[in-house]
């Protein structure tokens, strides 16, 4: 069945095959006096329609779609259509140009270090708090889920498995993370050991205090990698259904099957996860919330649930998301909302179903969605929302002739209802026009003025502060030495490992507060130090254990240069093992900006360095 995301789509095919009495309600009391445990599962690049619960004719998610038949349904929610707005908005609850989180990279993925998190609100409130998997929120400290309420934390640093400032050649199956702020390696597929840690940090827990876990996949995300043995049934899935595919290339073919494989597998970890949960005795009294993060990558090739965009478009395939709610204990009947809902709605939701919410900030952009989870007869007060974000530099858009990394304000969706204002200028209804095929802002001026009005309001109240860049911490006790990576260069898209082995020509600076006056020592390097790679070396093509990282181009790397602020030190020499550029100066307390450059034998510019290692030797 085709599942058309409109307002009056909210029936659920798949509640045919409940049983009557799970229809008829649930038996337990609703008014525990026990807290319940909160765990929330947020999978990567997977769109509305990569469930078979949403009509999707390939992909098989049945435990998924078991999760969606026992909960709450919301059935027009949104996120950013990227990976750090989303995460940000849901553990802050505010905008994304409001809490500064506002791009994948580019030196703008920090969460303001002042705002509470949804850890910082549990952990308030006496659980202990862990998360697992993709943070993207800030790889250095105050940023880092460390800092930021998590007691237990297992993540990798940027936006994907092999990113730039990630463990060099990680590729999914046994990896290097980041445990507690120490490099530690797992065996085992990336999506499993993210699951299994959470498991286990969730059974071996000696004390009875609720638990808050936060479990973000990398998966769907690229490199595609999965294992093998999930592919052949999607295959099969695609050999049933010709007609899906009939438009895709080989190449696309094959990227769809590790795409949805990959989808297969989250689907697996999460029926073991919530078999666990039931054999602990933990399932009735915990809240599970499952969404996704953005739009799909993939779903206008074969499958967009009758939606226009994916990931990075402000269509409604790039933003209107699954989010699924379940508390047997609590949510007594399942049941499908069909009012507006953002992802910064679920901090306040989950602070308020846990009897938590004396411990939120003071002041929120989400609400609190308990009354419509608990009483399918009742309606959220209408309201208008704003989605915006900083795009990729390189990124050709309509509403800006400058860099889209910059935030601008027509870089929005303004939504009311059934309405969407998209760039300021174009307006479409997605109950009459699924699909936002006809731009009918000449047909309701009334409708375009109120939502720019709204937008114009908004902006008002972000504009000063979304253009204040937000700065990690040197020399800090809490982490020295530390790592820069080029994916923090401001307003400058550098955040693949690919890139760096291509050696992509591009430089940036880096905009930090120095926590205390002393002796600096600064280490400029063109590969990371794990990589034991020479500044001028390529490296060869790598196979890995699903795929193979392209070989790296030589540079003619001889000589380096250092700016600090308006102030430039050349280093002529580099270390005598021939990896590095290392220099020593005074810094002031505060802030300060800095940008590393590699050069050629005439001291022309040849990239910046993608990685630089700073360390306060004194104090």
């Amino acid at each position: 069945m085709l599942f058309l995301p409109s307002r009056l789509s909210v029936t659920f095919a798949a509640l045919v095959a409940l049983p009557l009495g799970f229809l008829l309600g649930s038996t337990v009391n609703a008014a525990s006096t026990e807290r319940p445990n909160v765990v929330v599962i947020m999978t990567d690049d997977q769109g509305y329609g990569e469930f078979s619960c949403h009509g999707n004719p390939i992909a098989s998610t049945p435990h998924i779609d078991q999760l969606a038949k026992e909960g709450v349904r919301l059935t027009d929610f949104h996120v950013s259509p990227m990976c750090t707005p989303t995460r940000g908005q849901l553990l802050s609850g505010l905008d994304a140009f409001r809490n500064g989180a506002i791009n994948v990279s580019s030196g703008r993925t920090l969460l303001r270090p002042e705002l509470k998190t949804m850890a910082d609100v549990f952990r308030a409130a006496g659980y202990r708090t862990g998360h697992f998997g993709k943070w993207h929120l800030g790889d250095n400290y105050p940023f880092r889920p460390e800092d930021r309420g998590f007691d237990e934390a297992l993540w990798f640093p940027s936006s994907h498995i092999n990113s730039v400032p990630d463990y060099w050649d990680n590729d999914y199956f046994v990896d290097t993370y980041v445990h507690n702020t120490k490099r530690e390696t797992y065996s085992g597929y990336c999506t499993d050991v993210f699951f299994q840690e959470a498991a286990q940090w969730i059974k071996k827990q000696e004390d009875e205090r609720p638990f808050f876990a936060y479990i973000a996949l990398n998966a769907a995300h690229w490199p595609w990698f999965v294992p093998d043995a999930y592919r052949a049934p999607i295959r099969q899935a695609m050999e049933a259904k010709p007609e899906v595919v009939k438009d895709l290339s080989p190449q696309q073919r094959a990227n769809l099957v590790s795409f949805l494989a990959m989808g297969a597998n989250i689907d697996d970890n999460i029926g073991r996860f919530d078999q666990m949960l039931a054999r602990a005795g933990l399932k009735e009294n915990t809240i599970v919330v499952f969404l996704t993060d953005n739009g799909s990558t993939m779903g206008p090739e074969y499958y967009n649930a009758g939606m226009r965009g994916k990931k990075t478009q402000l269509w409604e395939g790039g933003h209107r998301v699954p989010c699924f709610v379940r508390w047997p204990a609590g949510l007594t009947k399942p049941h499908d909302v069909a009012d507006l809902c953002h992802v910064q709605d679920l901090l306040p939701t989950l602070a308020d179903l846990s009897g938590n919410a004396q411990h939120l900030p003071e002041k929120l952009d989400g609400i609190s969605l308990k009354p419509v989870l608990t009483d399918e007869a009742t309606y959220l007060p209408e309201r208008m929302l704003v989605i915006n974000y900083s795009r990729m530099p390189s990124f050709k858009v309509g509403f800006t002739q400058g860099n889209p990394a910059i935030p601008q304000k027509n870089g929005a969706c303004v939504m009311w209802n059934d309405w969407r204002l998209l760039e300021n200028r174009a307006l479409y209804n997605v109950q009459d026009d699924p699909h936002q095929d006809n731009d009918v802002a000449g047909e309701h001026p009334e409708v375009v003025q109120k939502l720019r009005s709204h937008l114009d309001t908004w902006w008002d109240g972000v504009k000063e502060d979304v253009l204040t860049p937000q700065r990690v911490i040197v020399g800090s006790d809490a982490e020295n030495p530390l790592l820069l990576s080029a994916c923090e260069w401001l307003d400058v898209f550098v955040d693949q490992q690919v890139q760096i082995r291509r050696g992509v020509r591009k430089n940036g600076s880096w905009h930090v507060t120095v926590a205390e006056s002393g002796t600096y020592a600064f280490e400029l390097r063109r590969w990371p130090r794990e990589s034991g790679l020479l500044l001028a070396a390529g490296c060869p093509e790598t196979k890995v254990t699903d795929g193979t990282y392209v070989k790296g181009r030589a540079l003619p790397i001889h000589h380096a240069r250092l700016r600090i602020d308006d102030e430039a030190h050349d280093i002529d020499q580099p270390t005598k093992d021939l990896t590095a550029f290392e220099f020593q100066t005074e810094l002031e307390q505060g802030p300060v900006e800095i940008q590393a450059t590699l050069l050629d034998d005439t001291k022309k510019e040849i990239c910046g360095a993608y990685y630089l290692y700073v360390r306060r030797v004194s104090p």
